[in-house]
């Protein structure tokens, strides 16, 4: 059973719970968040303004708390996990967890390829993927050295990382598979 003043606040969503997560026990910034949602758009994306706005209403839920600190150019906001933030966060983390959901343009151009001018522009469109695939291998390598910074999470951060790598070659693999199914039509 939940304790009284848990049951009171209002329940959370998934970018809600992503961003208590990246918060954690150091605290973060509204740019820092959305930094690492840049860094970690494999894993996830929402609009920016979401990760500037979710901090705010956390905070006002009674999840997170904020200070004020000094930054480069003027004093920033860090927010830093409550009481009902962590114990929030940790109810969450033991609930079971589901299959992740795929929103992926590349296949609702394949669903939807039946109608193009030819397979050669399908193909052409999927090669951008490749381009993505490599920036956000670059980006992983600089997340695998940062993971070493960050000794209280590394061992979290590198089996994310791991899942990345291999979401990564999964993409690779499907788009060596798709190249050679719809070359092989065009040389029937």
């Amino acid at each position: 059973m939940l304790a009284p003043e848990r049951r009171q606040l209002r329940p959370l969503g998934r970018l809600s719970f992503a961003v208590l997560a990246l918060v954690g026990e150091g605290g973060a910034g509204p740019h820092d968040l959305v930094r690492m949602m840049r860094q970690g758009r494999l894993y996830w994306s929402s609009a920016e303004s979401q990760w500037y706005a979710e901090p705010k209403r956390l905070e006002r839920l009674g999840y997170l708390a904020s200070r004020k600190e000094p930054g480069k150019t003027r004093e920033r906001t860090v927010y830093l996990l409550t009481d009902a933030g962590r114990d929030a966060l940790r109810t969450w983390i033991s609930d079971p967890s589901a299959l992740p959901r795929i929103q992926s343009e590349a296949i609702v151009r394949l669903l939807g390829a039946d109608l193009a001018e030819s397979d050669d522009a399908l193909l052409a469109s999927l090669q951008a993927i490749r381009t993505d695939i490599a920036h956000v291998a670059a980006q992983l390598d600089l997340a695998e050295a940062a993971a070493a910074t960050l000794p209280h999470r590394e061992r979290y951060l590198r089996l994310v990382h791991q899942l990345g790598r291999g979401l990564l070659r999964a993409h690779e693999e499907w788009l060596d598979g798709v190249e050679r199914e719809l070359a092989s039509e065009r040389r029937q």
